[in-house]
């Protein structure tokens, strides 16, 4: 139930043999300089690989032929390979986001996820203990969570650890909704990752609905996004802090979104759920459709801990206020946050709904 519009195709840059080199360099949100071991080879993907056996026997056949001969066949494959060892030096130096200076989950305490959520479906794809929770995809069935009340704005926050390899077709999710409440006219705000071959690197594809889907007129608000790091290496904390004001999507703690209420019609106020869940989207997740979920390859796995619940119940207190976005208590990012925004924005932002001149912008007036 969300559109995919196309999206450029950027190989991926993790996986493969791995060397460890000692580089220094700076630790996100520190002010320390600290040494970190680099595994500068993980950066080599089959695709770059394959790339440089082929130039180097094109060389070593091109050394006994006409350069005239050999020309139009080694330019491009040399052009994507440099172009490759620059792009894996540049994420060598553990280049990421400037600090945003401030840390809203540090505000919300972490709670456990039996206090807070319970199976929504598939719970023989499930396997949960207090403070963390697996599920998976099979040729059998998926599976999903849902929070035991409903919520009026919040911080929902979790960390996340993805499936490396094959997971086309397959969603990754953490998401409010109230489609149950209201079907075919629902609001959402979705974190959600695309599953990927191999050779490419996840997305992670936040959007927001409001009354909207099931009457053939799905109206998504997508941006989409590509990683400073491996999402599957690691867990990683990924949230979405809900006002009355705004909505705004983070990667550990860093902003990379910002979706404001210019309007009543454009901003969802209704009380929403909070959803974990993994599941087949093979018609439209990977690539428009084109790569299918493999079973072959199962099971898919998410794992979900480190919840970060701190939000305002359906029906509760009017006085209740969700956590602050910024360390002034004002309701606005800080320029500090804006700016690590906007930097995610310039270098890994993918897809932009307002920017796509095939969609109908009369439908997306905030644009």
């Amino acid at each position: 139930m969300h559109s995919y519009p196309h999206q450029p195709k950027i190989h991926r840059i993790y996986g493969g043999p791995s060397i460890s080199l000692f580089i220094p360099r700076v630790l996100p949100h520190s002010s320390m300089h600290k040494p970190v071991f680099i595994t500068f080879f993980n950066i080599w993907s089959q695709y770059a690989f394959n790339h440089l056996v082929l130039f180097v026997s094109l060389l070593i056949v091109c050394s006994s032929l006409p350069s005239l001969f050999c020309l139009p066949f080694m330019a491009p494959i040399f052009s994507h390979f440099l172009s490759f060892v620059m792009l894996s030096w540049s994420i060598a130096q553990g280049q990421g986001p400037p600090s945003p200076g401030y840390s809203p989950s540090t505000s919300v305490r972490t709670v456990k996820f039996d206090q807070v959520f319970r199976n929504l479906w598939g719970p023989q794809h499930q396997r949960a203990d207090q403070d963390s929770i697996t599920i998976w995809l099979d040729k059998t069935s998926g599976s999903g969570f849902k929070s035991i009340q409903p919520y009026q704005s919040g911080y929902f926050g979790a960390a996340m650890k993805l499936q490396p390899g094959y997971t086309a077709g397959v969603i990754t999710s953490f998401y409010l909704s109230n489609n149950e409440d209201h079907p075919g006219n629902h609001d959402e705000i979705d974190i959600e990752f695309l599953g990927t071959t191999p050779d490419e690197l996840y997305t992670l594809q936040t959007n927001v609905y409001i009354k909207g889907s099931g009457d053939g007129n799905i109206i998504g608000r997508e941006m989409k996004f590509h990683l400073w790091f491996d999402p599957t290496q690691d867990f990683h904390n990924y949230a979405a802090l809900w006002t009355p004001s705004e909505i705004i999507f983070f990667v550990d703690d860093v902003p990379i979104r910002r979706y404001t209420r210019k309007s009543e019609a454009t901003f969802p106020t209704r009380p929403m759920w909070v959803y974990g869940s993994i599941w087949d989207a093979s018609t439209w997740a990977t690539d428009n459709g084109r790569y299918k979920a493999n079973y072959n390859y199962q099971p898919f796995v998410g794992r979900y801990t480190n919840f970060k619940i701190s939000g305002c119940i359906a029906g509760g207190p009017a006085s209740c206020r969700p956590p602050s976005v910024s360390p002034s208590d004002t309701g606005s990012l800080s320029q500090q946050q804006l700016a690590a925004m906007n930097w995610v924005q310039r270098n890994y932002l993918v897809y932009d709904y307002c920017q796509d001149p095939k969609r109908d912008h009369g439908q997306i007036p905030e644009c």
